[in-house]
């Protein structure tokens, strides 16, 4: 079976949406990959469909209100603001992942976030976010400073830009790419072709 890989944001609805799916939809092992986003939107020359034209994003944000519905996921309760700098949110999230409890990190990340309104720009509320996923907050306060946990995050954005990642949620399987929280039952069909 071809590796799979997930690339997320904790900044990102959509990135949460599909987060809360994979375990449903995707085999084990799923390396859950974090990535900056605004690194990538860097390197892309591209921004955030949730700034600028405020009626894309109206339509986008009740998109996802729709789907968090759909999948029987609490509802949306939106952070304030939103979107923001998740720079340290994000060193957090790596810190997590080398210390073995990332995933249950960011899950308890994307709940705050996405259904209690927590803003994780703000480093506080990541801080609380990682003592309620079983880490030590001190430890993790540490580690977002930690200039290995800093490379760590920018090289992991830079490899995945290099395979052609351009934006979250993205599952890789083997080459293959999918991006957005609407191809994940594309990479399921995939990976199921790889398999027969």
């Amino acid at each position: 079976m071809p590796d799979i890989t997930f690339y997320f944001d904790l900044g990102s609805p959509f990135a949460y949406l599909a987060a809360s799916r994979l375990q449903t939809l995707l085999p084990e092992p799923v390396t859950w990959q974090p990535v900056l986003l605004g690194g990538l939107f860097k390197l892309t020359g591209r921004s955030s469909w949730a700034l600028g034209d405020y009626r894309r994003r109206e339509a986008g944000m009740a998109d996802i209100e729709r789907r968090a519905h759909a999948y029987g996921l609490a509802p949306m309760r939106w952070p304030d603001p939103w979107p923001a700098d998740y720079l340290v949110a994000m060193r957090a999230t790596t810190y997590a992942f080398a210390v073995g409890s990332g995933r249950e990190f960011a899950m308890q990340a994307y709940r705050d976030a996405f259904q209690a309104g927590a803003e994780l720009s703000v480093a506080e509320h990541v801080f609380e976010s990682a003592a309620r996923a079983g880490l030590d907050a001190a430890a993790v306060r540490a580690g977002v400073q930690d200039s290995e946990i800093k490379r760590t995050l920018r090289d992991a954005t830079d490899r995945a830009y290099d395979r052609g990642v351009f934006g979250v949620p993205t599952i890789a399987i083997g080459d293959e790419l999918f991006w957005g929280d609407d191809r994940l039952e594309d990479a399921t069909a995939h990976l199921a072709t790889c398999s027969s």
